[in-house]
């Protein structure tokens, strides 16, 4: 069968696969167009695997909302920050993203087998590896969260174009802009600050034990501590604690707008529930921030360039 240049254009318009990628398949297939996109397909996912061995710890963060009681955050890998710029990268974040809000699986595995939103023939597994054989970089949906307010609402907050994306979840009773707002400007705080709890009742006991044991360390090797009475020591490490825990607990941080300087989130909590006449209370939140933990290849450009030149 003649593959004309108009099945290619077809072809390449329902995959987004190459040009030439296009036309093999269609006359691998002999112009059949279902089994050329499967071809496609399975050619896409010989290409990802060539990929998978890549470190992708650049990409994006995106956060998904329906309505103010639901919300997801993603984050979804690429090779290269250059990629991570790319339109179709980013549309295809932000349909990860759309899903997440929308699904009810328990873990990533499940996640990834889900019939994809926009093509229900496809998985999200799918969808991915077709990404990856369009784009031709290794790109991995490394994680996501889901945050479903039962008794108040939730807000979001993407910071550096996708770098860092928060979920702050709020019991109240009063769902109104300023409420909103005030919401809002934690997520902003969380971005900033990076706590790790939103109060020191959620600090658990396997933590506090393990950050006393740095701190009798540090207090060991103090000169000015020496010979001290253990009382003294017990009573330092319990000061330096308490120190630390301000530092990593939400509630217990400064409020970075604070006029005075010295008001704390709780109490700014408490201020904009008074004028709001509401129940609020701060219940969790959930940050993200891209290639957070991963080790991140470093590459010469140039070295990159003749090596691809020279193949």
């Amino acid at each position: 069968m003649a593959i004309t240049a108009g099945m290619v254009k077809e072809l390449r318009e329902m995959t987004g696969a190459g040009m030439m990628d296009c036309k093999k398949a269609l006359t691998e297939t002999n112009g059949d167009m279902d089994a050329a996109v499967e071809f496609l397909r399975k050619n896409g996912q010989a290409k990802a695997e060539k990929k998978a061995g890549r470190i992708a710890a650049e990409g994006l963060c995106r956060v998904a909302m329906d309505g103010d009681r639901k919300a997801a955050v993603v984050e979804v890998n690429s090779e290269t920050d250059f990629v991570a710029k790319n339109a179709d990268f980013q549309s295809f974040v932000e349909s990860v993203a759309a899903q997440a809000v929308e699904s009810d699986a328990a873990d990533l595995d499940a996640f990834m087998g889900e019939s994809w939103r926009e093509d229900s023939s496809k998985t999200v597994k799918d969808a991915l590896v077709e990404k990856v054989a369009v784009i031709g970089e290794n790109l991995n949906i490394r994680r996501f969260e889901k945050v479903v307010a039962e008794n108040g609402c939730v807000v979001s907050y993407v910071h550096g174009g996708g770098r860092i994306g928060v979920i702050v979840e709020a019991a109240t009773d009063v769902v109104n802009d300023a409420v909103k707002e005030a919401l809002t400007n934690l997520a902003m705080q969380v971005a900033a600050l990076s706590p790790k709890y939103v109060s020191t009742a959620d600090v658990s006991e396997e933590y506090k034990a393990h950050e006393k044991e740095i701190l009798m360390a540090q207090i060991a090797q103090d000169p000015k501590m020496a010979g001290k009475p253990e009382k003294v020591i017990e009573g330092a490490v319990t000061g330096r604690l308490n120190k630390e825990l301000k530092e990593v607990c939400l509630l217990e941080q400064t409020y970075v707008k604070a006029e005075d300087g010295k008001q704390t989130v709780a109490q700014y909590i408490a201020q904009v529930a008074k004028e709001n006449n509401a129940e609020l209370s701060v219940k969790r939140f959930v940050r993200f921030e891209t290639g957070e933990g991963l080790e991140k290849k470093e590459e010469n450009f140039a070295e990159e360039v003749a090596k691809q030149m020279n193949a």
